[in-house]
């Protein structure tokens, strides 16, 4: 076993690698969501056997491995559910995502490999206490957010959010503005925001760095935690922030949350659809229609053209040169009179 634990995604916002701390076994009623805890990797590798490092880099493991991860809960449609409030006290649990989600597994995607098998080896103590997401947390003052925002929402998870966050982002660059990119609701998972950085972002924030580690949870511990998020971006003052709403606004992400705090600084809506029939389910189920669709269910002429036909909603590829062109049009002709232009803030 090494001496020092990895280190998986979820504790970037609390530089453990440069600051002391110590493990030790903590009684199970005294566990909550949050806490940064060690493990060690138990079970039969498989291909899954990766975690996400602080540095969005995957790195594979082995059994005997000890590292680092935060407790909370996953509800994916597509892959595997658990919670930390599941781990029993043989202290058994699982990876529930690469990036150091830690809760016992109780159900999964046929498809998919076993989950990383994790047994408890102590909670993280910084100064004489628990360290926690929250913990960590970069306290400011909570001020209204009225940032001008281009809203993705998705049917489901894998529907493209990320992909139409990138382009989006990349298009809004080419016309001179300075664009956050934010994640405010899903299960940790640093890659996705960070493919925001990459095309162009100018400021990165997401959940986690509002103190969680995935938005499964009581409102009064989200909300907090996403007024943190928005305000700072709203500190930070850019032309337009893009933010995901990750997995779907009616899983139990607290999606239906983040779009009530974002209210009227919302200006174009695109709805990331896994197919054309389900972006009426989620039209009925908010009673309000998103600008554009895009995403899986925009992928040929025929998709685009049932979404239309359906809905009545405009559907475009945005991976294709001609759908992406008539997209951006759309959306910089709703977007640019809300939008004031400055030079980029260092931060």
């Amino acid at each position: 076993m090494q001496s020092r634990p990895l280190l998986t995604s979820l504790t970037r916002t609390s530089h453990l690698e440069t600051i002391d701390y110590s493990l030790a076994a903590t009684d199970r009623g005294d566990w909550a969501r949050g806490d940064f805890v060690a493990g060690i990797v138990t079970g039969s590798p498989t291909k899954r056997y990766r975690v996400e490092l602080t540095t969005g880099r995957m790195m594979e493991i082995l059994e005997g491995d000890l590292l680092i991860g935060a407790l909370g809960a996953r509800e994916a449609t597509l892959e595997a559910t658990g919670s930390w409030e599941d781990i029993g006290d043989d202290g058994m649990m699982h990876l529930l995502t690469g990036a150091g989600l830690l809760g016992k597994c109780r159900s999964r995607s046929a498809v998919l490999p076993p989950l990383i098998d994790v047994h408890y080896h102590g909670h993280v103590i910084v100064d004489g206490a628990k360290a926690t997401l929250e913990r960590f947390r970069v306290p400011v003052e909570a001020i209204e957010y009225h940032v001008p925002t281009i809203l993705l929402i998705g049917s489901s998870m894998s529907a493209g959010k990320t992909t139409a966050a990138r382009r989006i982002i990349r298009m809004l660059k080419s016309h001179g503005y300075t664009v956050a990119g934010c994640k405010l609701t899903g299960a940790g998972r640093y890659r996705d925001i960070l493919s925001m950085k990459d095309a162009g972002a100018d400021l990165l924030l997401d959940f986690v760095d509002g103190g969680l580690a995935s938005t499964i949870g009581p409102e009064t511990v989200v909300r907090p935690a996403l007024r943190n998020v928005l305000s700072r971006v709203a500190i930070w003052s850019p032309d337009v922030a893009v933010i995901e709403a990750g997995a779907s606004p009616l899983e139990p992400y607290n999606g239906r949350l983040a779009i009530e705090m974002l209210h009227d600084s919302v200006k174009f809506t695109v709805l990331c659809a896994s197919d054309p029939y389900s972006v009426l389910g989620v039209t009925t189920a908010y009673n309000r229609s998103p600008d554009i669709v895009t995403g899986i269910a925009a992928s040929t002429d025929a998709a685009t053209a049932l979404v239309r036909r359906l809905s009545g909603i405009p559907a475009f590829n945005i991976l294709d040169k001609h759908g992406a062109t008539v997209f951006e049009r759309v959306m910089m002709e709703r977007m640019e009179p809300h939008l004031r232009q400055s030079s980029p803030i260092a931060v």
